[in-house]
């Protein structure tokens, strides 16, 4: 889509199609992509060599040492080394490929090269023979990522390449080689950004052998149940080896194989042996593909340091098997890439087998499930997924505040920052968990410094949008009741800025020490509060961070896609009378829902919606599974990072019934649960609430009897499960789950509890024809449904062994707690709704968990001249909109991003087309021009085209064929579709 008459737009497509301006190569056009590819041989066994380095951005090693090869104790390796090597050898033999990756890595050696070095890369890249595959910031993880980090770290990525090397920078193929399970979102995600194909290793050993024998590990993934085929249609590939060289051929020095000995006269000539074991070895795996095409990545983890190993091993390897053709041979052996493999694949005109679902869980052997790392270190998804959230306010506030935001009365505020640790803590070993505990310590330190400069940003942005420059403080330990600023002061303002673009609602807990205050919001008006006290468990777990006796409790709201302004002042101060004692029968109630506890246990006992009449029993307690030692009959499989293994499948009950105190007032009620030394739980109810509140705290966990342990919490209802659950994928679309079944293979299930478990990102569901129970998560989760009405969350995991797949130490975090163990607290949302009509809560519930509304404080009343409400919108999106992107691009273009957030027939109200008008979208921001772009905005959307797959059953789908948008400034989205356009803007 293209507005009339905006020429001016088409100067932004120079940074699509620029190379590196001031190196030019040669006077040659570029060949690179499928252009570039060699020749094969149609009548023999073409084998398409791939070297390739598969290099972490941090796992046992922070990005830093990876990178310059530093602390080799730990592991050897250093990616300049790699980058310098490769490059090097590329220049001696023009036939030579090389792929590379990770954008993070690259970027940074590309810093630092001299102009002389960045024409020869350059020319590498124009002629294929360097060439960038996946291309995000990083690899990711696929189980425990929202999907919009996702999109950001791979646009990150993706705009590097392209404003350095232009469309031969572009990748065709996205490459997941080590993350562990594979989610259907990802593959949707990459088909929209214009990838032709998807290849990874890792795939669990039954659907392995199953496919090996249909000759299906190549497959077409329709990934999206609402998006029309085949716009959510990829080709998948599944590498042989994982990402290994077969088994005798790893020359890296890294390795242990005999390189080739090709001198005749020497004794240990073995050039016959290598040149016969490779033909049996491609011969082998040939049986098991479809094609007279077979792939090899020759590389692994950090190899290529001293490329000239590899190079001239394989460049022997080349010339002696190619040279048994003269003796009637038909294999075929080149340098090649994944995307010269995947052109072959196409042009073979074959039919693919069809999935329609994921690739979780993921499992190595009978005992070996890697669902554990769906939760561990949880308060390092937390702060991931809260970083996420700062970071979209900032992209907004950067936006709307314009140029003063980013150097303003605060200094020079950034996003970079925070872009890049969150591009870094996307990674497969990031928050997936499963890092060594001081990379996991990197990871935090890069978020924290993000957060320095976006708070920067957010000042700046804020002071020119308020017209007040008054200090401000964030505070970033609310959830432990720490502010100083509201503990010590007796008059102070907040504001609170919303990053939805709908209007929000939202109930706010303040520490502070006054028994009575004051609350008006920007009108003037009063606002309800109360008063009430601090929890011991809360007291405990902050120590001496702060000293606030009460919390003030209030309802605050805040426009679309803006902020509005609270005015707080201390009435009086004396100490609050102490909570009553807890009445019998205990209840909770609003005019929206109702909750009863048993009063013999003090655990909830029933919970009921009083808009629809609905009512299930249920109750809800905390356990722990022991985790496996690894020295039983079965297997020596421990529990760890990665796996989870119980050593039994019942889980073992933290206590049968709590301690329980309550609040209850006309704003907030609560039963706060003490079920042990180290788990508590607050269950909440606030007045205009629809959803009820659990806000967990669990550690430290403890191990004396020197056994690991996987804290659950786990919901029993009456619901009528039928072995049935439901989880989303990375935040999106909603996969069913039945227990004990893989919908592609039958499964020989041999670990009942970790073979059921499945990674949540933002909620899970149970459901009958009556009634569906929703949770809401805060963060990244493993969840299940072992047992019929029940849906079971693990919240935490302390483990004593590790798992023996790498990382080299056991899962023990300490945290604040010292040797003791880490505490971590959370919150989920529980809701209860006709099925039908579900998806209007969850939705948007689950939205303003991941961009929560940021608080800023100020200390006294605001100036009278201060602005104290304001939306960037002109008006709210309709509710099945979500603004999902707003990124200043250039210094007169925004990126944006609309996107329908409901499945196709989710939801009879808003699973329906909805058109949206650019022009009128912002208040402040003046939208002179906008042109579609993919969805990773590294390519005009009217030049996306992709290579087209036919499934083996049924006929090829032909690309949908879309009703044109009502006019160049209206756009419409369909159910799930996610649209990304760069706006070229006149700012305020």
């Amino acid at each position: 889509m293209a507005a009339h008459g905006n020429t001016a737009v088409l100067v932004l497509f120079s940074f699509l199609q620029v190379c590196v301006s001031g190196f030019p190569t040669n006077n040659r056009e570029p060949v690179c992509g499928y252009k570039s590819c060699p020749a094969t041989q149609p009548s023999m066994l073409n084998v398409h060599l791939v070297p390739h380095t598969h290099d972490d951005v941090g796992w046992l090693k922070t990005v830093d040492q990876y990178y310059y090869g530093d602390r080799n104790d730990i592991q050897h390796a250093g990616v300049q080394y790699i980058l310098d090597s490769v490059v090097e050898e590329l220049q001696k033999d023009p036939t030579r490929r090389f792929i590379y990756v990770e954008s993070a890595f690259f970027y940074r050696w590309w810093k630092q090269q001299k102009q002389a070095t960045r024409r020869i890369v350059t020319q590498l890249v124009n002629e294929g023979r360097l060439e960038f595959i996946n291309g995000g910031w990083c690899m990711s993880d696929e189980a425990t990522t929202h999907y919009s980090a996702v999109i950001d770290q791979m646009t990150l990525g993706l705009r590097f390449l392209n404003d350095t090397f232009g469309p031969c920078g572009r990748p065709r193929v996205a490459w997941h080689i080590d993350p562990f399970g594979h989610a259907r979102e990802h593959a949707s995600m990459f088909a929209q950004m214009g990838y032709d194909g998807f290849f990874f290793g890792r795939l669990d050993y039954q659907d392995r052998e199953r496919r090996k024998k249909a000759k299906e590990l190549e497959l077409l993934w329709r990934a999206s149940e609402s998006l029309s085929p085949p716009t959510a249609d990829l080709f998948t590939g599944i590498l042989p080896n994982g990402y290994n060289p077969p088994d005798g051929f790893c020359w890296d020095q890294s390795c242990t194989d005999s390189p080739i000995r090709d001198d005749p006269d020497l004794e240990d000539f073995n050039v016959h042996d290598v040149v016969q074991l490779f033909l049996e070895t491609a011969h082998n795996q040939s049986k098991i593909y479809k094609t007279n095409h077979i792939i090899m990545t020759m590389g692994s983890d950090f190899q290529y340091e001293n490329a000239n190993l590899w190079y001239k091993n394989m460049d022997k390897l080349i010339r002696y098997v190619n040279g048994q053709q003269a003796a009637g041979s038909k294999v075929n052996v080149l340098y090649s890439t994944p995307s010269c493999y995947l052109q072959e694949l196409h042009r073979a005109n074959s039919t693919w087998a069809l999935k329609t679902d994921d690739f979780f869980p993921y499992a190595d052997d009978a005992h070996d499930f890697w669902t554990g790392y769906f939760t561990s270190r949880p308060a390092l998804k937390r702060y991931e997924r809260q970083s996420n959230s700062l970071l979209q306010t900032c992209n907004q506030l950067e936006v709307l505040g314009g140029p003063r935001s980013r150097s303003g009365p605060f200094g020079k505020g950034s996003s970079d920052f925070m872009r890049r640790a969150m591009g870094v803590a996307q990674h497969h070993d990031a928050v997936s968990g499963t890092e060594k505990q001081h990379v996991a310590y990197d990871y935090a330190r890069r978020l924290a410094t993000g957060w320095d400069y976006c708070q920067i940003l957010v000042m700046n942005s804020l002071a020119v949008l308020s017209g007040s420059d008054d200090m401000r403080a964030f505070c970033e330990g609310l959830n432990i009741s720490v502010c100083p600023l509201t503990e010590s002061s007796k008059m102070f303002t907040m504001s609170v800025y919303n990053p939805l673009a709908h209007p929000i609602s939202w109930y706010v807990h303040l520490p502070v020490n006054g028994s009575a205050y004051s609350v008006t919001d920007a009108q003037g008006k009063p606002v309800a509060s109360a008063v009430i006290h601090i929890s011991k468990a809360t007291q405990v777990l902050r120590g001496d961070r702060g000293f606030a006796q009460n919390e003030l409790v209030f309802q605050v709201q805040a426009p679309p896609l803006g902020y509005s302004t609270y005015s707080i002042s201390l009435l009086q101060n004396r100490p609050l009378p102490p909570p009553p004692r807890p009445k019998a029968p205990l209840t909770m109630q609003n005019k929206y829902l109702k909750v009863t506890f048993d009063p013999a246990t003090g655990l909830l006992s029933s919970l009921s919606n009083l808009e629809t009449k609905q009512s299930i029993q249920l109750s809800q307690n905390f356990y722990w599974y022991n985790a496996s030692a690894g020295n039983n009959e079965e297997s020596n499989q421990p529990s760890g990072a990665y796996i989870f293994r119980p050593n039994t499948s019942t889980p073992f009950i933290i206590s049968k019934t709590a301690k329980i105190q309550t609040v209850q007032n006309g704003v907030v009620q609560e039963v706060r649960q003490v079920f042990s030394p180290w788990v508590s739980q607050v269950v909440r109810l606030h007045e205009e609430s629809r959803e009820l509140e659990l806000e967990w705290t669990i550690g430290p966990v403890p191990f004396q009897d020197g056994l690991g342990k996987e804290v659950i919490t786990r919901l029993d209802s009456s619901i009528k499960t039928a072995g049935y659950f439901y989880t989303d994928s990375n935040g999106r679309e909603v996969l069913e789950r039945r227990r004990d079944y893989r919908p592609t293979w039958k499964l020989i299930q041999s670990e009942p509890i970790a073979g059921n478990y499945y990674p949540i990102n933002s909620r899970a569901y149970i459901k009958d024809k009556e009634a569906q129970l929703t949770v809401v998560t805060d963060r990244s989760q493993g969840a299940s449904s072992i047992v019929d009405g029940s849906l079971e969350i693990m919240l935490h995991r302390r483990l004593l062994y590790d798992d023996v797949r790498g990382v080299g130490e056991p899962l023990n975090e300490t945290g604040e707690a010292g040797p003791e163990g880490l505490v971590v607290r959370g919150r989920l949302l529980l809701t209860l709704t006709p099925p039908d009509t579900a998806a209007n809560t969850h939705r948007p519930l689950a939205q303003g968990q991941v961009l929560q509304p940021l608080l800023s404080f100020t200390e006294g009343a605001p100036k009278p001249s201060t602005r104290l409400q304001f939306s960037g919108l002109q008006a709210a999106l309709p509710p099945a909109v979500h603004l999902l992107t707003v990124s200043q691009w250039d210094y007169d273009s925004v990126l944006l991003r609309l996107e329908h957030q409901y499945q196709s027939g989710e939801s009879k109200a808003f699973s329906q087309p909805v058109t949206v008008n650019l022009q009128k979208l912002f208040s402040q921001v003046e939208v002179l021009g906008a042109t579609e772009m993919s969805l990773g905005a590294n390519q005009w959307k009217s030049e996306m085209s992709r290579l087209d797959w036919r499934p083996s059953t049924g006929t090829a789908a032909p690309p949908p064929k879309r009703p044109a948008d009502p006019s160049p400034w209206e756009v419409t989205l369909n159910p799930m579709e996610i649209r990304t356009f760069l706006l070229r803007v006149r700012q305020s």
